[in-house]
């Protein structure tokens, strides 16, 4: 502090081994109170294995603290991610020993609290992801049971100063228990100088910018594949851990997984890894992973945040004798309502995470609860009707099936074929589905009601197919047909029906270029997909071809997002409906039974309506 460095180019000068420090340092400070610092400390110095007087962690011991399921597989994987991430901001010093210093990065990345100090957003951090998977031509993961004799030689100088780098970012006045100030609450300006010198030598490599300091990393990311095998196992792991809280076991959801899940889980990753590799490619690659993430999968690391939290929690500290705080800092399990009231036939805990993977999980776990399920109420628009008007929040329709053959078969199939344009498009992708299973979606923004010459919803509305492809459609401007309810079906981008010709012959339905359609009976749908786009939703951004899957409709569902409150006013609203009904039912005429009987008779309403009429006079 106070030195000479006040020049950028004496800053050029210093190695990538002390800016990686220096970060470590500035993350400790901005991105940590003082108290989750000690509790981090405890957590990696009680685990730590230790060897020429490096303390560092292995995989068996990154799995086993954060409760990795093993019949999942994925601990190589999260274990190759954080030798990658722990060299942050410089790739080519990657795979790194997971020393205190560098599962302090790790931690950073994977919980996003980089953000104080990086300026950068999670655009970038999905590309570290990515990084952290692919196969480079740097050597793949391996599980260090013990660090190669060279790679200890390199950090035996550094051990005072990864470990101190910690003690420093904590003032002496603030450590221990004192958690009321704040670990970047600093008034030396001095030491804020150093700080920002060691900022302004990482922005000089574009480190701060987020990882362009080494060039050839950066050429060889779109030569660089993840493969397939490798991040179906890390998907299956995050559908486990989408609903986790930040310090909540992951024991609790491992101890869900039956064979029967397990099964279940693989299916839905396999319709996840069909959207990126829809040629069966034996790896991702770059191009498709930055296409996809953001478009059809933005939440789709989310749980990981969660995950990585539980560094900030260790089970040494007893804080029970210390001053209270309004927020707790050990790892509990605290009693929680179940994720889903119940299971449908095509929602459970696996789709329902998969969900998660776009829309935001606050509004999905614990927070569903079913409005319609066509298995228990019949299929038909009454039911739907009767069961979901009235509610003021979102709702999630879910629809599954199996694929009509191109001719169709009997009658009722003819007859749907009937009121639908002629079949221009193939059948879409089948992927790992060879039976021809479908399921469709949409996230519907607005109450549901009878829709007449106009559409409802809103530029919120989202439709999506998990099976076989997993993909989502954002609704577009350039036409509002988002939602129509009418007597001929459920239409979703589809224009509200047409009136019927002169001559009383009924039109054919319209399709809108990217949309649902479910018939008025709810026996068959269709989903059509036209590249050319214009209509309600935007055309798929990764399948640029069009085509058009019609189905036999099995199972049909509508969620409601929402919690008690919407639940109550919904049935406050059925019960002011009743009422109003009611009454118009029982018109009241006065107390006097028999001159409200006359004028009843008068009316014709009632009485001998049989007798034949008499004369006049």
């Amino acid at each position: 502090m106070g030195q000479g460095h006040s020049d950028q180019h004496g800053a050029r000068n210093v190695s990538t081994e002390q800016l990686s420090h220096e970060l470590a340092l500035r993350f400790a400070e901005k991105c940590f109170t003082p108290l989750e610092i000690t509790h981090f400390k405890d957590v990696f110095r009680s685990l730590a294995d230790e060897q020429d007087g490096i303390q560092y962690w292995k995989e068996e011991t990154l799995c086993r603290f954060l409760v990795i399921p093993d019949a999942l597989g994925p601990g190589p994987m999260l274990y190759q991610m954080s030798t990658y991430l722990g060299a942050f901001p410089f790739p080519s010093l990657a795979p790194s020993i997971l020393t205190i210093e560098a599962m302090l990065k790790v931690v950073v990345i994977m919980t996003e609290r980089y953000r104080s100090v990086l300026k950068r957003g999670g655009a970038d951090r999905n590309k570290l992801l990515f990084r952290s998977l692919a196969v480079f031509d740097r050597r793949m993961s391996s599980v260090f049971e013990k660090p190669s004799p060279d790679l200890l030689d390199e950090h035996s100088e550094k051990v005072e100063t990864s470990d101190a780098v910690l003690d420093e970012a904590v003032p002496h006045s603030t450590r221990g228990f004192s958690i009321d100030k704040p670990a970047n609450d600093q008034d030396d300006d001095e030491e804020e100088d150093e700080d920002e010198l060691a900022l302004a030598a990482l922005d000089s490599l574009d480190a701060i910018e987020v990882f362009k300091h080494d060039q050839r990393a950066d050429t060889k990311i779109h030569h660089a594949q993840i493969p397939v095998d490798n991040f179906r196992r890390l998907l299956m792991l995050l559908l486990v851990i989408a609903p986790l809280d930040a310090q909540e076991s992951l024991s609790r959801h491992a101890e869900r997984l039956t064979p029967k899940r397990i099964e279940s889980l693989k299916h839905v990753a396999d319709s996840i890894l069909w959207s990126f590799t829809p040629e069966k490619n034996a790896g991702i690659f770059y191009r498709s992973f930055n296409k996809i993430i953001p478009a059809s999968l933005p939440y789709m690391f989310d749980g990981l945040n969660p995950l990585f939290e539980h560094f900030l929690f260790s089970k040494n500290i007893d804080l029970s004798k210390r001053k209270r705080t309004s927020t707790s800092t050990s790892l509990t399990s605290p009693l929680l309502p179940e994720l889903l009231p119940r299971e449908g036939n095509i929602l459970n805990l696996d789709t329902l995470s998969q969900l998660s993977f776009f829309i935001k999980g606050n509004n999905l776990f614990r927070r569903l609860r079913p409005l319609y399920l066509g298995a228990d109420a019949g299929f038909s628009l009454g039911s739907i009707e009767q069961k979901v008007f009235n509610w003021r929040a979102p709702s999630i329709l879910l629809v599954s099936g199996t694929r009509l053959s191109s001719t169709p078969q009997g009658t009722r199939e003819r007859a749907f074929a009937d009121t639908l344009p002629t079949k221009r498009f193939p059948d879409g992708a089948s992927g790992n589905n060879s039976k021809g299973g479908v399921i469709f979606g949409a996230y519907i923004d607005a109450p549901w009601e009878h829709t007449y010459k106009d559409a409802i919803g809103g530029s919120e509305m989202l439709l999506f197919q998990l099976s076989p492809v997993h993909e989502v459609f954002k609704a577009s401007t350039l036409s509002k047909d988002y939602l129509t309810f009418t007597k001929t079906g459920v239409g979703l981008g589809c224009p509200p029906p047409r009136p019927k010709n002169v001559s009383g012959m009924s039109s054919r339905t319209s399709l809108g270029p990217v949309s649902l359609m479910l018939d008025s009976s709810l026996e068959f749908g269709v989903f059509n997909h036209d590249s050319t786009g214009g209509g309600s939703f935007h055309p798929s951004q990764t399948r640029m071809g069009d085509w058009q899957d019609r189905f036999e409709i099995e199972h049909l569902e509508i969620w409601g997002c929402g919690g008690d409150e919407e639940a109550e006013r919904q049935r406050k609203a059925w019960a002011f409906e009743e009422r109003e009904a009611e009454a118009r039912r029982n018109i009241n005429l006065g107390k006097d039974v028999e001159a409200s009987r006359a004028l009843l008779e008068m009316a014709g309403l009632v009485g001998n309506h049989n007798a034949s009429g008499g004369s006049m006079g």
